[in-house]
């Protein structure tokens, strides 16, 4: 029996983990054992959340979140090195590009235990971004890198990474969507409670620091949002970070007039708030493609995407939230837009690929 350790922390993490976790409890000679960081925690976070999943919860909880980044890895790593100590698993599985990722591929390298990079590939070439240096730095350090894209793929050469190590598998959040997405229909959860009609209103996140710790930018945002409900309303489930700034801006009650702003809501609650919403305006990179993958019009409000196949295809605009009217126009614009019959992200079976490549390298 082969050891698969699994680290996550961050809440689109543990939806990628879902459709993999499954496909290891079903392939035989392998075992998973899951930890959690910690990084991102809440009443959405709970055993709850992984219900919805279909998960089992963790075995491991670091309960490290908070702090600056340096001070968050650090704690990580440490932690994580002593799970690893104890364990000694044949190999740890990592996802995407948050501090959790880097500090479990750090900790596992130097205990000279193979790393798997699911997402690996996806550039942003944007230095400022503490995404951009983890994911770098995890695909450094990986054994296997398991590329959601072609364009991934292109990427990972180009920095010389050797063919052997790469795999184009495509997207576990493809996985996810068809999943979980044919789990919720029109009728009841959060359209049923909010009072919105399919099609009928415009979702909005926004959560990366960029946007929110910029007065700047975040007054372009909510003055574009606020524009854009003259045509529909606008449905806000509000990240902590993104209520805290506009608390200190002192423009929450006067946004909360002119939005609907909502607390965040569950995982399920959340696909159904997607599939039905007439356009998505986000800084999330998962969202993002869970708009694609839902056939929803996007507006990324952000200086570049790591998604750039979903900008050439016509699903997705990038727009630098540095000005209100330009938000609102782009926004309109995409209104009812529809992209190009494009297939960028696989079949739908990526964790399958992800689970068989490394039960035959694993010997199972």
């Amino acid at each position: 029996m082969k050891t698969i350790l699994t680290v996550i922390g961050a809440r689109p993490q543990f939806i990628k983990a879902s459709v993999v976790s499954h496909a290891i409890a079903q392939t035989p000679g392998l075992r998973e054992i899951v930890v959690h960081t910690g990084q991102h925690y809440d009443a959405n976070m709970s055993d709850v959340f992984f219900a919805e999943l279909g998960m089992s919860v963790p075995e491991h909880r670091l309960g490290i979140g908070g702090g600056n980044h340096g001070a968050m890895t650090g704690r990580m790593l440490e932690e994580i090195e002593k799970v690893l100590l104890t364990l000694r698993p044949d190999t740890v599985l990592v996802y995407g590009d948050t501090n959790s990722t880097l500090a479990a591929a750090l900790a596992a390298a130097k205990l000279h235990i193979p790393v798997a990079h699911v997402e690996a590939g996806l550039r942003s070439f944007n230095m400022l971004m503490p995404e951009e240096i983890n994911r770098i730095l995890t695909d450094r350090i990986s054994r296997w890198l398991f590329a959601p894209t072609a364009a991934a793929v292109t990427h990972l050469k180009a920095e010389g990474v050797a063919a052997e190590q790469i795999f184009l598998v495509g997207d576990v959040m493809y996985d996810v969507a068809l999943h979980h997405g044919a789990r919720v229909s029109a009728q009841g959860g959060a359209l049923e409670r909010l009072g919105l009609a399919p099609k009928g209103y415009i979702l909005t996140t926004v959560h990366r620091a960029e946007n929110t710790d910029d007065p700047q930018r975040l007054n372009a945002v909510v003055d574009g949002l606020i524009a854009a409900a003259q045509s529909l309303p606008v449905v806000w489930p509000v990240h902590p970070r993104t209520l805290a700034a506009l608390k200190q801006a002192g423009k929450l009650e006067g946004v909360s007039r002119q939005l609907r702003l909502i607390d965040p809501v569950g995982y399920l609650d959340m696909v159904q708030l997607e599939r039905y919403a007439a356009l998505i305006a986000t800084d999330s990179g998962g969202v993002q493609k869970e708009a694609f993958f839902y056939q929803v019009p996007c507006v990324t409000l952000r200086d570049e995407t790591e998604w750039v196949e979903l900008v050439e295809g016509g699903w997705n605009r990038v727009v630098p939230p540095t000005d209100a009217g330009t938000i609102a126009a782009a926004i309109t614009a995409a209104l009812a837009s529809k992209g190009a019959a494009i297939t960028p992200y696989g079949e739908g079976d990526a964790a399958d690929r992800i689970v068989e490549r490394l039960g035959i390298d694993l010997g199972t």
